[in-house]
């Protein structure tokens, strides 16, 4: 599985499953560690991150912004108990092997969209779709249906459960 990554504003860092490997610092490693969940609620949530590394807002900033470029973490977001914020579901496309990047970019152009992944299976790329009606949902994966010429496959949720994918890092 590859994650095709956004990064959000707060809450919780996604870490990637990208095949590429990146060289972690140990602050690097005790970022990624400490906050795969649980960020700060408040309206300066690097800054308390910050304080609690012993180094500056802006260097939080950086390797957050740098740790997405290099595929190390997939987003930084909130995520929110299915049905509590709006409407959401998760959608599959069977994209051919020589569009999944651009497809996936598309995808991800979206701020409906909370992120996506590539599976081995017919059904290659999957993603979460978060709107505030089920009307807007329906338009965006309509939208983008209509601008691949792919079919997406709306896949809501029926039963909720939770998966914690937090997993401590050793490097």
């Amino acid at each position: 599985m590859r994650n095709h990554a956004r990064i959000s504003d707060a809450q919780q860092l996604s870490v990637s499953d990208t095949p590429r490997r990146v060289k972690l610092t140990p602050l690097e490693l005790r970022l990624l560690n400490e906050y795969q969940r649980d960020l700060p609620l408040s309206p300066t949530p690097f800054a308390d991150m910050a304080e609690r590394l012993g180094v500056e807002e802006a260097t939080v900033l950086r390797l957050l912004k740098k740790l997405q470029e290099q595929g190390a973490i997939s987003r930084v977001g909130p995520v929110f108990s299915p049905k509590r914020v709006g409407v959401s579901t998760l959608a599959a496309m069977a994209v051919p092997e020589e569009r999944v990047e651009s497809v996936a970019a598309l995808v991800n152009g979206y701020g409906e969209v909370n992120h996506n992944y590539e599976r081995e299976h017919e059904f290659n790329l999957w993603f979460v779709v978060t709107a505030p009606t089920r009307e807007q949902l329906q338009r965006v994966l309509a939208e983008i249906g209509q601008r691949t010429g792919i079919a997406v496959m709306d896949l809501p949720l029926r039963r909720p459960f939770h998966i914690d994918l937090g997993f401590p890092l050793w490097c």
